[in-house]
Formats: structure tokens, sequence, C-alpha cells
């Protein structure tokens, strides 16, 4: 067992280290720190409704897509003040819209994608979830 004086002395020499280096001394992460809404640089989360999680670089942030999609998940679920950003969509599609965004999709496919968005949304919301699978079948027959 380590008496007090030598636990205060270990104590101060980590401090010290820690003010020379200018760096913080840090535990490792729980699993649900690990698992939180912190996202690496240059990326944002985002989580889709079957609760999946997503690191989505920044520079996304600036397709029609990805704007469509925060604007749904706005009106659906409003603006989250503590929690992380959930889109209106299942991890699937969101994996499919992604691959097609790093590839610099077409704007035809795009377009054709909006509107598919905003039509699947509309019928979605009104027919209590009918929509989501009518959405699927819309956007992978392009």
């Amino acid at each position: 067992m380590i008496n007090s004086k030598r636990l205060i002395q270990l104590a101060r020499k980590w401090q010290k280290m820690a003010a020379m280096k200018r760096m913080r001394i840090s535990f490792p992460r729980s699993a649900a720190e690990q698992n939180s809404s912190i996202a690496n640089k240059g990326h944002f989360v985002v989580y889709t409704t079957d609760e999946k999680r997503f690191s989505v670089p920044l520079e996304y942030l600036s397709n029609n897509v990805f704007i469509e999609l925060l604007r749904m998940s706005e009106e659906e679920f409003g603006l989250p003040s503590n929690g992380p950003i959930t889109l209106p969509c299942d991890s699937t599609f969101l994996s499919y819209v992604m691959s097609l965004v790093q590839r610099c999709m077409p704007d035809d496919l795009e377009k054709a994608l909006l509107t598919s968005l905003s039509t699947c949304h509309f019928s979605a919301s009104s027919s209590l979830g009918l929509g989501q699978s009518h959405q699927q079948t819309l956007i992978y027959s392009y």
C-alpha cells in the first residue's frame, strides 16, 4: 500500500508533467462516452430512425439531398437542444445517399432523389409510416 506522502508526490509529479506538456490527464472513456455524438474533425454525427450512427463529412452539408434531409428532420423531430440529430430515414437509405454523394451523383439523379424524398415524406407522414418502403422502392429504381 502506498503511503499518503508518496501519493501526494506522485500526484504533483503528474500535474507538473501535464502542465509542461500542456496536456490534460485523461482517463479511458467508457463505452457510453465512446458511442456519444462527438464527431471526428471535419465531420458531424447523425442518427437514423433505426438508431444507427453515421459520421458525415462537413462538405456534405452543401449537398441538396443532405439539406433536404436535415430540413425534413427539423420538421419531423424538431431542433435537438442536447441530443443528436436524427434523420427521417433508415440506415440503408442513408448509406445509399452517402455513397451517391461520395461518387458525385449526376444532377438528374439528385433531382429525382429530391423529388422522391419530398413525395415519400409526404406519403409517410400522411399514412403513418407506410411510405417508408415506398421510399426505398423509388430510390433504388433510379
